[in-house]
């Protein structure tokens, strides 16, 4: 025995010395060095049955442990690998060392054993409690809403104002754990290839409408889910098919009392002669449209269906279809689609695109578009900076574009606007100052005509993909004095959260311009300084550090020690070059679409972010003939025609596809709107459906995970989260951030929850779609409703 673990004890010693040294070479740590050549001393020594081989193993674990401690202090997660393979070898070296040498009393080594098991266990403990949870004392202090919520939710952020709040109460901290699945609604489509499901349900009085990946809009009732309607539109799916909700409009009463153009019968006239036109003065309905549902399809069109059938609304577009690709210039699609729920303010449907990432300086544009809901024809377009009525096909290529959800605040006239940057991604030398000055940003327009009123930029010079993904929340904030300030919360993928005064733009929580470094990229420039909201809580912006990788084991921490150390990273803005250079956070943020929620009854920002790291690297040439494969853009090589580089990219994670940086990859966040700090943090996510390598783990071990999808508020403190990687549906103290009541799922979801209380049966409801976590194969058709029981 003593043979056989002097040879384990060699063996993994010498991937540590050989990394070891590896990492010395780049500037890193010398332990693993250090380590690994005393184990294997240690080994050969064992395996000659010599007692000073134990010892010379004890020496090695005590310093680890003086190590460990001097690198990440006590904290669970970063000590996991680096004192787990040592503790778990310290057992047999203990079981063994009676034996070794000189025999002496054993007592002593088999207590050394029972420590050790004992410490397993305690970790194990550990393992399955929440880490580094943040809770601090909260006194709500209410702002004022926007926009009066009601019950019906009609828009991607249940209201114009981006909120997510539900102003119901009948589900509460007290009686969550009464809620009872209350039915499903199945599409009978599951996403396939590029399709995802993401979507948001749109609620008015007694019927859910949804899309579907495949772009299918269906229509159930709201308290049994029985089907009213199914419209399919039979589009071509991009390469990155997404329905995240439609929009829903509704006629006026004086103009939906107006006579219908169809049912006008011209009176009898004799042969010969014309029938008179409709009656002179009288004004007419195209369609019998009076309430509408729009929808925005992957392949580049829009389509508008009456909400009480489903049939096509003759006098929209073209029979109840619009080609959107009108104006784009050649080769549109399927370069430029829609993704996000088109916004409908007003008498006008209000859309941007997604504008395929990293292709050539010369894409389609980012334009903005307000049309005719009664007609489709073009109002107002923005793009860049300018704007104009007719559709006169000038939109400006490469533009920066709106890929997620405006809001807008219809009492002032105002819509808000987060912008990406202009394509590509990782090179801008070629951008020009038009482009520059509304990228990465949010930019208030004229509701009524597209003209820019201001503009708040939250990155200059974009060379990282930090494109602002959230919807704008709009919220009046408690000014100290007993009034409200008309407030803008704008989160962002670098974990930035601004507050911007809505009617100017000027911040209302201070912004501070920081110096930041500059890079050698041929006929590139940067920008000297970023913006900083140091008035805000920033989340998960902590600098990186060598010591703050990560791995399950001793050996994929080193490994990703040594990635660290070989890439460029000077913090959050350090410009591509030539070498990998790291992204943190990554551009899959911080937060992203998934937006966060406003509990307008507290003045409690609830936010969910994802904590990943990824690198790019700008190359001359495809060294390995890769291009893109159309499958994940965010990922592999990409061409960036135009630019004198192609872009490498991908996830900053270990051979066993776990992110290199320090758990929790993901938190839920709660910040007082009125101190402007954070109330409380938590891991949002366990491995009981995932684990490295794509392998599930069963275990729901809240190590925090990245999440994709947006909380909810409700009026009785909860807050309803589903888009996390294991299957549940979850309900959070909104005060305090205890989970008090989770639900198991079939499948994962990656959608916002919605709630309302129908009409038929005066029942408060939580509805969302579980179609399938983006990191799992197995994927689902279903639509969840919950309710208390009876």
């Amino acid at each position: 025995m003593a043979a056989l673990l002097g040879l384990v004890l060699v063996l993994i010693s010498l991937p540590l010395m050989w990394k070891g040294v590896e990492l010395i070479s780049v500037g890193g740590s010398w332990y693993y060095a250090l380590a690994g050549l005393a184990l294997a001393v240690s080994g050969g020594l064992i395996a000659a049955r010599k007692k000073a081989g134990v010892w010379l193993y004890v020496a090695v674990f005590a310093a680890t442990v003086v190590w460990a401690v001097a690198e990440a202090g006590l904290r669970f997660w970063p000590m996991v690998p680096r004192l787990g393979g040592p503790l778990f070898l310290l057992l047999p070296v203990a079981l063994i060392a009676p034996y070794l040498g000189k025999r002496g009393k054993a007592g002593g080594w088999f207590a050394v054993a029972a420590a050790v098991v004992a410490a397993f266990a305690g970790a194990g403990v550990m393992a399955f409690r929440p880490q580094g949870v943040v809770q601090n004392d909260f006194a709500a202090v209410p702002g004022k809403p926007a926009h009066e919520p009601g019950n019906d939710s009609v828009y991607y952020g249940r209201t114009p104002s981006g909120t997510r709040h539900a102003p119901l109460d009948q589900i509460t901290p007290a009686n969550v754990d009464k809620l009872k699945l209350a039915f499903t609604y199945n599409t009978g489509v599951k996403a396939v290839k590029v399709q995802e499901d993401q979507n948001t349900p749109t609620i008015v009085g007694d019927t859910a409408y949804i899309c579907t990946p495949n772009n299918e809009i269906h229509a159930f009732s709201t308290s049994t889910g029985e089907q009213r309607w199914v419209y399919k539109s039979n589009a071509e799916a991009s390469v990155f098919a997404r329905c995240r909700g439609v929009g829903y409009y509704e006629r006026p009463a004086v103009q939906a009392a107006l006579p219908l153009l169809a049912d006008y019968v011209a009176p009898a006239v004799a042969e010969g002669e014309v029938a008179p036109e409709p009656v002179a003065g009288v004004d007419y309905k195209i369609d019998s449209c009076d309430a509408r549902i729009v929808m925005t399809a992957s392949d580049v069109k829009m389509h508008v269906v009456n909400a009480k059938t489903g049939e096509l609304c003759a006098g929209f577009g073209e029979g109840g279809v619009l080609d959107l690709r009108q104006g784009m210039g050649e080769n549109t699609f399927p370069v430029y689609t829609q993704t996000s729920m088109p916004t409908i303010a007003r008498d006008m449907v209000i859309f941007g695109g997604m504008v395929l990432d990293n292709q050539s300086v010369n894409e389609p544009s980012g334009v903005v578009r307000a049309l005719d809901i009664e007609t489709g024809k073009q109002r107002w377009y923005w793009d860049a900076g300018s704007h104009g009525v007719s559709n006169d096909g000038n939109y400006i290529n490469r533009s920066p574009n709106v890929w997620s959800t405006p809001a807008f605040d219809d009492v002032n006239g105002l819509l808000y606007l987060p912008t990406g940057n202009a394509t590509p991604d990782f090179h801008g030398g070629h951008r020009t100052p038009e482009l520059e000055a509304v990228a990465s940003a949010v930019v208030a327009l004229d509701l009524a005509t597209g003209a820019q009123k201001w503009v708040f930029q939250t990155v200059h010079h974009d060379l990282w993909d930090y494109d602002v993904a959230s919807q704008p929340a709009l919220y009046d904030v408690p000014d100290g004095k007993g009034g409200t300030i008309p407030a803008l919360i704008q989160l962002t993928k670098r974990g930035q959260i601004f507050m911007l005064n809505r009617l100017t733009g000027e911040p209302i929580a201070e912004v501070e311009e920081r110096p930041v470094p500059a890079g050698n990229a041929k006929d590139e420039w940067y920008a000297p300084t970023q913006p900083y909201s140091v008035g805000m809580p920033s989340v998960g912006t902590e600098m990186l550090t060598e010591a703050k990788m990560w791995g399950m084991t001793m050996f994929d921490q080193l490994q990703c020690r040594i990635d660290f150390k070989r890439m460029d990273y000077t913090g959050e803005f350090t410009p591509p070059s030539e070498n990998r250079t790291l992204i943190w956070p990554g551009y899959y943020g911080g937060f992203n679409w998934g937006s966060g929620a406003i509990d307008e009854d507290r003045g409690i920002l609830v936010t969910v972010d994802m904590r990943i790291g990824q690198w790019v690297q700008l190359v001359t040439k495809a060294e390995d003939g890769q291009t893109f494969n159309g499958k994940d853009f965010h990922a592999g090589l990409a061409e960036q025609t135009g630019t004198p580089y192609k872009a490498a990219k991908a996830n900053f994670e270990s051979a066993l596809g776990i992110p290199c940086n320090e758990p929790p990859f993901g938190n839920m966040i709660a910040v007082d709107l009125n101190k402007r700090e954070i109330i409380w943090s938590r891991p949002m996510g366990t491995l009981q459906d995932t684990g490295p390598m794509g392998i599930t783990m069963g275990l729901p071990i809240p190590v925090g995970m990245p999440n994709v999808g947006g909380p909810l508020t409700t009026a009785s403190g909860l807050t309803f989260f589903v888009g996390t990687q294991d299957y549940y549906l979850r309900a959070i103290d909104t005060q305090t951030g205890e989970e008090v009541w989770k639900s198991r799922l079939p499948v994962g979801s990656q959608g916002t929850p919605v709630s309302y209380v129908s009409p038929e049966n005066g029942k408060q409801y939580i509805l969302f779609s579980a179609g399938g976590a983006r990191q799992h194969g197995l994927k689902g058709d279903a639509f969840y409703a919950y309710a208390l029981e009876d």
